[in-house]
């Protein structure tokens, strides 16, 4: 646990997080006008879907092309949170539309949504009350595959044993 909350450090394939170079990470957000000024620069097609983000070690958030992989976005470094978000234009102001916390590289809990929130009111984002759309991760005790739980089946995908209900992705925590 960092001094803020849990800290998730990347458990996704080697091969995308090997690819990151420094100072490649997603664009870092502390501010209303720092905000605007990125959501500026995006496209049409870009606004029309979500966006990658992650709130990294230091509270703020960062954002990235959608197709951007969450490792990347966060420069390689450990995360608070990671997942999508969309954006809507309301009355002169944008708002969080949409928000998950789906990220099969970091696989952050539910709870993170904390400091997502955080992370949000600090730039001065209209947000909703939670992840709009929540992604429950499990590491499986047997075979140590990372599974997403539906419908709260805790049952691994791949070999049929049981899943902790509580989270449990990351071996070395």
């Amino acid at each position: 646990m960092s001094a803020r909350g849990r800290s998730y450090r990347y458990v996704g394939p080697v091969d995308l997080e090997d690819a990151v170079r420094p100072g490649s990470g997603g664009c870092r957000i502390s501010s209303t006008a720092e905000f605007g000024d990125w959501i500026a620069g995006r496209s049409a097609a870009e606004l029309a879907e979500p966006f990658t983000f992650v709130v990294g070690t230091d509270g703020a958030l960062r954002l990235a092309p959608r197709r951007s992989e969450h490792v990347a976005c966060a420069g390689g470094d450990m995360v608070l949170s990671a997942g999508e978000i969309g954006f809507v234009r309301e009355a002169d102001q944008w708002a969080v539309s949409e928000i998950s916390n789906q990220s099969t590289g970091y696989c952050p809990d539910i709870g993170s949504w904390s400091e997502v929130a955080r992370a949000l009111d600090d730039v001065g984002l209209e947000r909703p009350s939670g992840f709009t759309h929540e992604v429950v991760f499990r590491r499986c005790p047997d075979c140590q595959e990372h599974n997403i739980v539906r419908e709260d089946d805790f049952v691994c995908v791949f070999c049929g044993s049981n899943l902790p209900e509580t989270w449990n992705v990351d071996p070395a925590v």
